[in-house]
């Protein structure tokens, strides 16, 4: 293990010196340092290791939101249900829920 400290004159950094931080032996380069550089970071984990993302919905709820719906209306003071005319929020599910068109945001 290896620290490096820079080296200055006056107010000017000119280097930097390696130190050994087991021993306190200065190197003068990164290349004179016989442990300076590590060949690869040790392979802990491989992909195998990953967590499994979590399915919290399954394909036939996902996007059955208001916010998906095409009677989802927004203005810049609130967010209405075009058919009944309540507030409502992005996130309420509704029993009469109709897709937008793929083109719609």
């Amino acid at each position: 293990m290896v620290r490096t400290e820079p080296v200055y004159e006056g107010f000017k950094k000119t280097g930097e010196v390696f130190i050994c931080v087991l021993c306190g032996a200065r190197y003068a380069s990164a290349d004179e340092t016989p442990f300076a550089h590590a060949d690869t970071r040790p392979k802990i984990f491989t992909e195998n290791d990953k967590p499994a993302l979590p399915a919290v919905f399954s394909d036939d709820e996902r996007q059955r939101c208001c916010g998906w719906c095409l009677h989802f209306v927004v203005n810049p003071f609130n967010q209405r249900c075009g058919l009944n005319n309540r507030e409502t929020q992005a996130t309420d599910l509704c029993v009469r829920f109709e897709k937008k068109p793929s083109g719609d945001k």
